[in-house]
Protein backbone atom coordinates (compact mmCIF):
# COMPACT_ATOMS: atom_id res chain seq x y z
CA UNK A 1 0.00 0.00 0.00
CA UNK A 2 0.98 3.49 -0.96
CA UNK A 3 0.02 6.61 0.94
CA UNK A 4 0.75 9.57 -0.82
CA UNK A 5 0.68 12.98 0.07
CA UNK A 6 1.45 12.42 3.57
CA UNK A 7 1.76 15.33 5.91
CA UNK A 8 3.13 13.63 9.57
CA UNK A 9 5.52 13.90 12.33
CA UNK A 10 8.42 12.45 11.69
CA UNK A 11 11.36 10.50 13.75
CA UNK A 12 12.26 13.91 15.22
CA UNK A 13 8.71 15.07 15.94
CA UNK A 14 8.98 17.82 13.18
CA UNK A 15 6.44 18.24 10.17
CA UNK A 16 7.21 16.67 6.75
CA UNK A 17 5.13 16.10 3.92
CA UNK A 18 6.14 12.62 2.09
CA UNK A 19 4.53 9.33 0.37
CA UNK A 20 4.66 6.55 2.66
CA UNK A 21 5.24 2.57 1.31
CA UNK A 22 3.41 0.11 3.79
CA UNK A 23 4.54 -3.41 3.20
CA UNK A 24 4.40 -6.50 5.42
CA UNK A 25 2.45 -3.86 8.38
CA UNK A 26 5.97 -1.82 8.19
CA UNK A 27 6.62 1.39 6.89
CA UNK A 28 9.46 0.30 3.95
CA UNK A 29 9.76 3.95 2.13
CA UNK A 30 9.42 7.21 2.92
CA UNK A 31 9.78 9.82 0.25
CA UNK A 32 8.96 10.68 -3.25
CA UNK A 33 7.64 7.56 -4.34
CA UNK A 34 6.48 7.59 -8.45
CA UNK A 35 3.56 5.66 -7.61
CA UNK A 36 -0.12 5.72 -7.37
CA UNK A 37 -1.77 5.56 -3.87
CA UNK A 38 -4.02 7.06 -1.58
CA UNK A 39 -4.11 10.64 -1.13
CA UNK A 40 -4.05 11.56 2.01
CA UNK A 41 -3.66 15.39 1.36
CA UNK A 42 -5.56 17.67 4.23
CA UNK A 43 -5.17 15.34 7.27
CA UNK A 44 -2.12 15.44 9.33
CA UNK A 45 -0.50 11.81 10.71
CA UNK A 46 0.60 10.90 14.29
CA UNK A 47 2.23 7.80 15.21
CA UNK A 48 0.09 5.38 16.45
CA UNK A 49 -0.77 6.09 20.44
CA UNK A 50 -0.09 4.00 23.04
CA UNK A 51 -1.02 2.98 26.51
CA UNK A 52 1.04 1.41 28.78
CA UNK A 53 -1.24 1.45 31.76
CA UNK A 54 -4.52 0.86 31.10
CA UNK A 55 -6.91 -1.99 32.84
CA UNK A 56 -10.32 -1.59 30.96
CA UNK A 57 -12.48 -0.01 28.82
CA UNK A 58 -15.87 -0.40 27.58
CA UNK A 59 -17.26 -2.87 29.99
CA UNK A 60 -14.15 -4.73 29.52
CA UNK A 61 -11.45 -5.15 31.96
CA UNK A 62 -7.64 -7.31 31.93
CA UNK A 63 -8.24 -9.08 35.68
CA UNK A 64 -11.93 -10.54 33.86
CA UNK A 65 -8.94 -12.63 32.39
CA UNK A 66 -11.00 -13.42 29.52
CA UNK A 67 -10.68 -12.77 25.44
CA UNK A 68 -14.06 -10.92 25.36
CA UNK A 69 -12.72 -8.33 27.58
CA UNK A 70 -9.65 -7.75 25.96
CA UNK A 71 -11.77 -7.57 22.64
CA UNK A 72 -13.89 -4.87 24.18
CA UNK A 73 -10.97 -2.66 25.29
CA UNK A 74 -8.89 -3.61 22.17
CA UNK A 75 -11.79 -2.17 19.96
CA UNK A 76 -12.55 1.40 21.94
CA UNK A 77 -8.40 1.56 22.20
CA UNK A 78 -8.20 1.54 18.50
CA UNK A 79 -11.59 3.91 17.93
CA UNK A 80 -9.29 6.50 20.33
CA UNK A 81 -6.18 6.62 18.47
CA UNK A 82 -4.55 4.39 20.80
CA UNK A 83 -2.74 1.67 18.69
CA UNK A 84 -0.68 -0.37 21.52
CA UNK A 85 -1.38 -1.31 25.22
CA UNK A 86 0.27 -2.82 27.90
CA UNK A 87 -2.86 -4.87 29.41
CA UNK A 88 -2.71 -3.73 33.51
CA UNK A 89 -3.30 -6.10 36.07
CA UNK A 90 -4.49 -5.45 39.66
CA UNK A 91 -2.99 -6.57 43.20
CA UNK A 92 -4.68 -9.99 43.40
CA UNK A 93 -3.64 -13.25 44.45
CA UNK A 94 -1.17 -15.67 42.85
CA UNK A 95 -4.14 -17.80 40.96
CA UNK A 96 -5.83 -14.64 39.71
CA UNK A 97 -2.75 -13.19 38.03
CA UNK A 98 -1.71 -16.65 36.91
CA UNK A 99 -4.79 -16.74 34.97
CA UNK A 100 -5.00 -13.26 34.34
CA UNK A 101 -1.21 -13.16 32.70
CA UNK A 102 -2.18 -16.72 30.80
CA UNK A 103 -4.86 -15.02 29.01
CA UNK A 104 -2.85 -12.16 27.87
CA UNK A 105 -0.31 -14.74 26.32
CA UNK A 106 -2.78 -16.58 24.23
CA UNK A 107 -4.74 -13.45 23.19
CA UNK A 108 -1.54 -11.59 21.57
CA UNK A 109 -2.03 -11.65 17.47
CA UNK A 110 -5.63 -11.79 18.01
CA UNK A 111 -6.62 -8.11 18.85
CA UNK A 112 -9.88 -6.62 17.58
CA UNK A 113 -7.97 -3.56 17.27
CA UNK A 114 -5.07 -2.36 19.00
CA UNK A 115 -2.08 -4.41 19.83
CA UNK A 116 -1.38 -5.87 23.04
CA UNK A 117 1.89 -5.45 23.29
CA UNK A 118 2.51 -6.29 26.92
CA UNK A 119 1.60 -6.91 30.74
CA UNK A 120 2.25 -4.49 33.33
CA UNK A 121 1.31 -5.85 37.10
CA UNK A 122 0.57 -3.17 39.30
CA UNK A 123 1.44 -4.71 42.19
CA UNK A 124 0.99 -7.35 44.03
CA UNK A 125 4.25 -6.02 45.87
CA UNK A 126 3.36 -1.92 47.20
CA UNK A 127 2.52 -0.33 50.30
CA UNK A 128 -0.43 -0.95 52.43
CA UNK A 129 -0.91 2.15 53.72
CA UNK A 130 -0.98 3.74 49.53
CA UNK A 131 -2.90 0.88 48.43
CA UNK A 132 -5.40 3.77 47.09
CA UNK A 133 -8.24 1.28 45.49
CA UNK A 134 -6.13 -1.48 45.34
CA UNK A 135 -7.28 -4.42 47.61
CA UNK A 136 -5.55 -4.54 50.50
CA UNK A 137 -6.22 -8.39 50.72
CA UNK A 138 -3.96 -9.33 48.80
CA UNK A 139 -1.02 -6.77 48.96
CA UNK A 140 1.99 -8.71 50.04
CA UNK A 141 6.15 -8.29 50.12
CA UNK A 142 7.87 -9.01 46.93
CA UNK A 143 8.94 -12.22 45.32
CA UNK A 144 11.22 -13.41 42.97
CA UNK A 145 9.96 -17.03 42.51
CA UNK A 146 6.45 -15.57 41.96
CA UNK A 147 7.54 -12.67 39.69
CA UNK A 148 9.26 -15.51 37.89
CA UNK A 149 6.24 -17.63 38.05
CA UNK A 150 4.35 -15.17 36.50
CA UNK A 151 7.00 -13.72 33.57
CA UNK A 152 7.50 -17.29 32.01
CA UNK A 153 3.18 -18.14 32.75
CA UNK A 154 3.00 -14.95 30.66
CA UNK A 155 4.97 -15.78 27.58
CA UNK A 156 8.03 -13.60 29.43
CA UNK A 157 5.93 -10.19 27.86
CA UNK A 158 5.74 -8.61 31.23
CA UNK A 159 6.68 -5.03 30.12
CA UNK A 160 6.07 -3.22 33.58
CA UNK A 161 5.96 -3.59 36.99
CA UNK A 162 4.80 -1.63 39.81
CA UNK A 163 6.22 -2.31 43.42
CA UNK A 164 6.71 -0.09 46.95
CA UNK A 165 10.41 -0.41 47.74
CA UNK A 166 10.14 0.34 50.80
CA UNK A 167 7.50 -2.57 51.94
CA UNK A 168 9.98 -5.28 51.87
CA UNK A 169 13.53 -5.60 51.22
CA UNK A 170 13.63 -4.71 47.69
CA UNK A 171 17.17 -4.70 46.95
CA UNK A 172 17.80 -7.81 45.17
CA UNK A 173 13.91 -8.21 43.62
CA UNK A 174 14.56 -4.81 41.70
CA UNK A 175 18.32 -5.81 40.84
CA UNK A 176 17.00 -9.53 39.19
CA UNK A 177 13.77 -8.05 38.03
CA UNK A 178 15.35 -5.02 35.77
CA UNK A 179 16.67 -7.63 33.84
CA UNK A 180 13.62 -8.72 32.55
CA UNK A 181 11.22 -5.66 32.41
CA UNK A 182 11.01 -2.14 33.48
CA UNK A 183 10.77 -1.68 37.63
CA UNK A 184 8.45 1.53 38.27
CA UNK A 185 7.91 2.48 41.63
CA UNK A 186 3.98 3.36 43.00
CA UNK A 187 1.41 2.89 45.62
CA UNK A 188 4.83 3.69 47.85
CA UNK A 189 4.81 5.28 51.16
CA UNK A 190 8.82 5.39 50.57
CA UNK A 191 10.82 8.82 51.82
CA UNK A 192 13.49 9.98 49.03
CA UNK A 193 16.36 8.21 50.69
CA UNK A 194 14.16 5.01 50.00
CA UNK A 195 12.97 5.92 46.74
CA UNK A 196 16.46 6.92 45.85
CA UNK A 197 18.12 3.65 46.98
CA UNK A 198 15.47 1.83 44.61
CA UNK A 199 16.32 3.41 41.46
CA UNK A 200 19.83 2.86 42.42
CA UNK A 201 19.04 -0.77 42.13
CA UNK A 202 17.34 -0.21 38.57
CA UNK A 203 14.09 1.34 38.90
CA UNK A 204 13.52 3.63 36.53
CA UNK A 205 10.22 4.27 36.21
CA UNK A 206 7.11 6.08 38.15
CA UNK A 207 3.66 4.65 38.37
CA UNK A 208 0.86 7.43 37.90
CA UNK A 209 2.92 10.12 38.93
CA UNK A 210 2.00 11.59 42.36
CA UNK A 211 -0.98 9.61 42.93
CA UNK A 212 -0.67 7.07 45.99
CA UNK A 213 3.33 7.82 46.48
CA UNK A 214 4.71 10.37 48.88
CA UNK A 215 4.34 13.85 48.19
CA UNK A 216 7.24 16.36 48.02
CA UNK A 217 7.27 19.06 50.32
CA UNK A 218 10.05 21.59 51.05
CA UNK A 219 11.88 19.85 53.61
CA UNK A 220 11.34 16.18 52.00
CA UNK A 221 11.29 15.43 48.67
CA UNK A 222 9.12 12.11 48.70
CA UNK A 223 8.87 9.43 46.39
CA UNK A 224 7.19 12.11 44.32
CA UNK A 225 10.05 14.96 44.27
CA UNK A 226 12.67 12.03 43.87
CA UNK A 227 11.38 10.54 40.74
CA UNK A 228 11.07 13.84 39.16
CA UNK A 229 14.64 15.12 40.57
CA UNK A 230 16.44 12.02 38.53
CA UNK A 231 16.82 11.87 34.81
CA UNK A 232 16.85 8.85 33.95
CA UNK A 233 13.37 8.25 35.49
CA UNK A 234 10.45 8.19 33.27
CA UNK A 235 7.28 9.19 34.69
CA UNK A 236 3.66 8.75 34.06
CA UNK A 237 0.84 10.99 34.29
CA UNK A 238 -2.90 10.29 34.22
CA UNK A 239 -3.86 14.21 32.64
CA UNK A 240 -8.03 13.82 32.56
CA UNK A 241 -7.12 17.22 35.11
CA UNK A 242 -8.15 15.43 37.77
CA UNK A 243 -5.46 13.50 38.50
CA UNK A 244 -3.03 16.18 38.48
CA UNK A 245 -4.12 19.28 38.32
CA UNK A 246 -3.49 21.39 35.00
CA UNK A 247 -0.84 23.76 36.76
CA UNK A 248 0.61 20.55 38.53
CA UNK A 249 1.08 19.24 34.95
CA UNK A 250 2.70 22.56 33.18
CA UNK A 251 4.94 22.53 36.24
CA UNK A 252 5.87 18.66 35.51
CA UNK A 253 6.12 19.28 31.92
CA UNK A 254 8.48 21.77 32.07
CA UNK A 255 10.99 19.90 34.64
CA UNK A 256 10.20 16.18 32.99
CA UNK A 257 11.27 18.07 29.24
CA UNK A 258 10.39 16.29 25.94
CA UNK A 259 11.77 13.12 26.88
CA UNK A 260 10.37 11.84 30.57
CA UNK A 261 6.91 12.06 30.37
CA UNK A 262 4.40 9.45 29.89
CA UNK A 263 0.77 9.72 29.48
CA UNK A 264 -1.22 6.82 30.75
CA UNK A 265 -5.25 6.52 31.07
CA UNK A 266 -5.16 4.06 33.85
CA UNK A 267 -8.71 3.56 32.92
CA UNK A 268 -10.92 0.72 34.59
CA UNK A 269 -13.97 -1.10 32.31
CA UNK A 270 -16.60 2.27 33.08
CA UNK A 271 -13.85 4.41 30.40
CA UNK A 272 -16.71 4.76 26.83
CA UNK A 273 -19.55 3.72 29.21
CA UNK A 274 -20.43 7.09 31.29
CA UNK A 275 -21.90 7.12 34.90
CA UNK A 276 -22.58 3.83 36.97
CA UNK A 277 -21.95 1.51 39.35
CA UNK A 278 -18.66 -0.99 38.42
CA UNK A 279 -15.94 -3.15 39.91
CA UNK A 280 -12.35 -3.05 39.87
CA UNK A 281 -10.27 -5.72 41.57
CA UNK A 282 -13.28 -7.21 43.10
CA UNK A 283 -13.96 -3.40 44.81
CA UNK A 284 -17.34 -1.61 44.08
CA UNK A 285 -16.51 1.88 42.50
CA UNK A 286 -18.87 4.66 41.27
CA UNK A 287 -18.86 7.35 37.95
CA UNK A 288 -20.90 10.17 38.42
CA UNK A 289 -22.58 12.23 35.53
CA UNK A 290 -19.84 13.85 34.34
CA UNK A 291 -17.29 12.60 36.49
CA UNK A 292 -13.62 12.84 35.56
CA UNK A 293 -12.89 9.29 37.27
CA UNK A 294 -14.45 6.60 39.22
CA UNK A 295 -14.19 6.67 43.32
CA UNK A 296 -14.42 4.01 45.70
CA UNK A 297 -17.36 4.18 48.09
CA UNK A 298 -15.42 6.42 50.72
CA UNK A 299 -14.72 8.38 47.79
CA UNK A 300 -11.09 7.12 47.63
CA UNK A 301 -9.93 8.24 43.85
CA UNK A 302 -10.09 5.01 41.91
CA UNK A 303 -8.71 4.56 38.65
CA UNK A 304 -9.91 7.20 35.05
CA UNK A 305 -12.54 6.79 32.77
CA UNK A 306 -10.27 8.35 30.04
CA UNK A 307 -7.86 7.76 27.23
CA UNK A 308 -4.76 8.80 25.53
CA UNK A 309 -5.99 10.65 22.70
CA UNK A 310 -8.95 12.71 25.35
CA UNK A 311 -5.72 13.58 27.42
CA UNK A 312 -3.67 14.48 24.28
CA UNK A 313 -6.52 16.94 23.64
CA UNK A 314 -6.60 18.12 27.74
CA UNK A 315 -2.66 18.65 28.04
CA UNK A 316 -3.29 21.12 24.38
CA UNK A 317 -6.05 22.65 25.99
CA UNK A 318 -3.98 22.64 29.31
CA UNK A 319 -1.20 24.51 27.34
CA UNK A 320 1.46 21.67 26.92
CA UNK A 321 3.95 22.09 24.31
CA UNK A 322 2.32 20.21 21.21
CA UNK A 323 5.85 17.96 20.95
CA UNK A 324 6.09 17.80 24.69
CA UNK A 325 2.81 16.24 24.46
CA UNK A 326 2.44 14.05 21.54
CA UNK A 327 6.35 12.59 22.51
CA UNK A 328 4.89 12.16 25.76
CA UNK A 329 1.67 9.86 23.96
CA UNK A 330 3.82 7.96 21.40
CA UNK A 331 8.01 7.59 22.14
CA UNK A 332 8.74 8.35 25.63
CA UNK A 333 5.96 5.13 26.63
CA UNK A 334 7.86 2.98 23.60
CA UNK A 335 10.90 3.94 25.24
CA UNK A 336 9.68 3.29 28.47
CA UNK A 337 8.86 -0.36 28.10
CA UNK A 338 12.50 -0.70 25.72
CA UNK A 339 9.84 -1.15 22.49
CA UNK A 340 10.87 1.99 20.40
CA UNK A 341 12.83 0.25 17.68
CA UNK A 342 9.09 -1.08 16.79
CA UNK A 343 6.80 1.30 17.69
CA UNK A 344 6.34 5.05 18.83
CA UNK A 345 7.13 7.03 15.54
CA UNK A 346 6.58 7.58 11.77
CA UNK A 347 9.77 6.06 10.47
CA UNK A 348 11.03 3.36 8.38
CA UNK A 349 11.25 0.00 9.08
CA UNK A 350 8.91 1.00 12.34
CA UNK A 351 5.13 -1.10 12.43
CA UNK A 352 2.64 1.33 10.30
CA UNK A 353 0.74 2.43 13.23
CA UNK A 354 -1.06 5.89 12.65
CA UNK A 355 -3.97 8.32 13.55
CA UNK A 356 -5.14 10.76 10.67
CA UNK A 357 -6.52 13.59 12.15
CA UNK A 358 -8.02 16.85 10.82
CA UNK A 359 -6.60 20.39 11.65
CA UNK A 360 -9.16 19.82 14.66
CA UNK A 361 -7.52 17.42 15.98
CA UNK A 362 -10.73 15.21 14.88
CA UNK A 363 -9.94 11.70 14.49
CA UNK A 364 -10.67 10.73 10.80
CA UNK A 365 -8.37 7.24 9.82
CA UNK A 366 -6.40 4.58 12.46
CA UNK A 367 -3.94 2.63 11.03
CA UNK A 368 -2.73 -0.14 12.83
CA UNK A 369 0.29 -2.84 10.98
CA UNK A 370 -1.03 -0.75 8.15
CA UNK A 371 -4.61 -1.87 7.74
CA UNK A 372 -7.41 0.48 8.58
CA UNK A 373 -9.20 0.01 11.87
Amino acid sequence: MILKNVCFYNEIFEKEIADLRIENGRITEIGIINEDGKDMSGLIALPGFIDIHIHGANGGDFSDATAESLDKISAYLAKNGVTSFCATSMTLNNAALTAIVKCGREYQGKEAGAKLIGINLEGPYISYKKKGAQNGDFVRAGSIEEFEQLFAESGENIKLITIAPEAFDSDEFIKHVSEKCTVSIGHTNANADETQRAIDMGACHATHLYNAMTAVSQREAGASGTLIDNENVTCELICDGGHVCPAALRSTFKILGEDRACVISDSMRAAGLGAGEYELGGQRVFVEENGKYAVLEDGTIAASITNVFEEFKNLLSFRIDFKKALKACTINPARAIKMDKEIGSIATGKAADMIFVDDEMNIKEVYINGILA
